[in-house]
């Protein structure tokens, strides 16, 4: 397009859309026109007015899209989110069958994909969220709206408006007007329909409606995201509460522990059996347990009043009670999509792309502005002093007129809103470029976090067993009064420390098996509304 629309060109534009106009009303108006005439005028106008195909023109903009997404779905194996050749394809954390786990490779989530950790209260917890939370509630909203709107825009951009006027009126005149002696009171009854229609030869509409239709899908795609990420933030906020409640109770049983040999240190201070340092020492490490307390008891109740606001309630309304991690089951299997399938199924990418293809379809609105519009309108109808003669022929009367508004000169507005459309779009595009990298980097930094993490549990679980071990001949050696009760108290704080780790080790698992349930994008899914215009299913295949 040129820069500046020059009043040669416009005029150019003019007498090509008069002689289209002159082409589609010349079999109606060389005959007597009527109401149902002017209707299927309009109605054969609305369905085959599109002269021009403007989205040819997006064709150049949205070609680094295009190549950018095709560049994106290449990948068809394991190693498609990571230049490193892992292992990944499986992952044994130890010789035990139940805590073996495998990656899926292009295999679908479930759609309550979190019933794989066989978890009936995280179940009702998840159900219970997804009925109440507020915010779902509310974006759940915001679509019914959104796909009202694009309705409303399609009817009233898609069809011609048909609007029916009905009215009685009485009333008296003068003398001087009527020439009747006294003056005279009537009656006047009028009844008219009328049909009015914005010709659409450059696809101002169609482009309008699709970007409605664009808006929808987005806000369908934003109410989805929602639901995952409320399902994701609540597992993930009871997994944190069932960690740390565990952990106060370990920290507990160890400084009990603490507190029982400081007491014992204490006794042989004052019998001389020992100086004041060691003591010193050991309640310098009772305090440093005691003041982890504090924080974790914090950890506890933010959690559970997170908890309490994910399901719509007040924090002091919540009727929940905490997990276990040993109640819960990892899955087994832990599917993976493939790149290609993973730009159709994440509705963070779903999104930005629908995002997209709202600027391209704003691009042919600026793009079609720049061209004349043609208006059409018919009224109809019957005007008459007795109610026994509507309708009738001496007191019908009908109207057909055509009105065209053409841009002549606007000092480079128009063109100028053509580049801001051009440069949203290009905004647009790398907001979506920026979304799918992101999202590859989620399910990349998962399985990192799986594998690296599952080796992290590994070695948690050994040490556990050496602590085990350890505590187990301490037993026995304190029975038969080998060693005294402070290496004993020592062998179980190891113990207890060590099931601290292999708790955290575990709730990680768990925590990043959750994380690649939600970059997956959780369960196959399309929204449900209108089909689609033709022009919207041109600006599909650009991209």
């Amino acid at each position: 397009m040129q820069a500046y629309l020059s009043p040669l060109n416009s005029i150019r534009r003019l007498s090509y859309t008069l002689q289209n106009l002159k082409m589609y009303t010349r079999p109606y108006l060389n005959q007597k026109a009527s109401l149902w005439g002017c209707i299927s005028l309009m109605c054969l106008l609305s369905s085959c007015s599109t002269a021009i195909d403007l989205s040819k023109e997006g064709f150049k903009e949205s070609a680094d899209a295009k190549a950018f997404v095709q560049k994106s779905s290449i990948g068809v194996d394991q190693n498609a989110y990571s230049l490193v050749n892992s292992s990944r394809s499986k992952q044994t954390p130890s010789s035990d069958t139940d805590r073996e786990q495998h990656f899926a490779w292009n295999a679908s989530l479930n759609k309550e994909w979190w019933r794989a950790f066989q978890s009936a209260p995280l179940d009702q917890l998840v159900q219970q969220a997804l009925n109440h939370n507020p915010n779902l509630t509310a974006a759940k909203a915001t679509l019914a709206q959104a796909q009202a709107n694009a309705m409303a825009t399609y009817g009233s951009l898609a069809f011609p408006n048909v609007n029916a006027q009905v009215g009685v009126n009485r009333g008296r005149v003068s003398q001087a007007t009527s020439n009747v002696p006294g003056g005279s009171i009537f009656n006047l009854y009028n009844t008219s329909v009328n049909v009015s229609y914005t010709l659409d030869l450059f696809g101002a509409s169609q482009f309008t409606i699709a970007t409605a239709q664009a808006q929808a899908q987005f806000q369908s795609y934003q109410w989805r995201a929602a639901e995952l990420s409320l399902t994701g933030n609540v597992i993930t906020a009871a997994l944190r509460q069932a960690q740390v409640n565990e952990q106060i109770k370990q920290t507990q049983d160890i400084l009990a522990a603490q507190e029982k040999q400081l007491g014992i240190m204490q006794k042989q201070l004052q019998l001389g059996a020992i100086n004041a340092a060691p003591v010193l020492a050991q309640a310098s490490l009772v305090s440093q347990t005691k003041a982890t307390l504090p924080s974790l008891e914090k950890s506890l109740e933010q959690a559970t009043h997170q908890i309490a606001i994910l399901c719509g309630d007040f924090p002091s309304q919540t009727k929940w009670s905490s997990l276990a991690l040993q109640d819960l089951t990892m899955p087994k299997e832990l599917p993976v999509s493939l790149p290609s399938e993973l730009l159709r199924q994440r509705p963070d990418i779903l999104a930005s792309e629908a995002l997209m293809n709202q600027s391209i379809a704003a691009l042919g609105v600026a793009k079609a502005n720049l061209y004349p519009q043609v208006n059409l309108s018919a009224n109809s109808g019957s005007l008459a002093t007795l109610s026994n003669n509507l309708f009738s022929t001496p007191w019908s009367f009908w109207t057909l007129s055509t009105g065209l508004t053409a841009p002549i000169f606007n000092a480079g507005a128009l063109n100028s809103r053509v580049q801001a459309a051009k440069a949203g779009y290009e905004s647009s595009f790398y907001n979506y470029k920026s979304t799918v990298l992101g999202a590859f980097q989620n399910v990349a930094d998962s399985l990192a976090a799986i594998e690296f993490d599952t080796k992290s549990y590994e070695q948690q679980n050994i040490n556990v067993e050496l602590a085990k071990d350890s505590l187990s001949i301490a037993q026995k050696q304190y029975s038969l009064g080998a060693i005294n009760y402070m290496v004993l108290l020592d062998a179980q704080r190891n113990f207890a420390q060590a099931k601290i780790g292999l708790l955290s080790a575990q709730a990680n698992r768990l925590a990043n098996t959750v994380a690649l349930y939600q970059s997956m994008g959780g369960a196959p899914w399309a929204p449900s509304f209108a089909q689609p215009s033709k022009s919207s299913e041109k600006m599909a295949h650009l991209h």
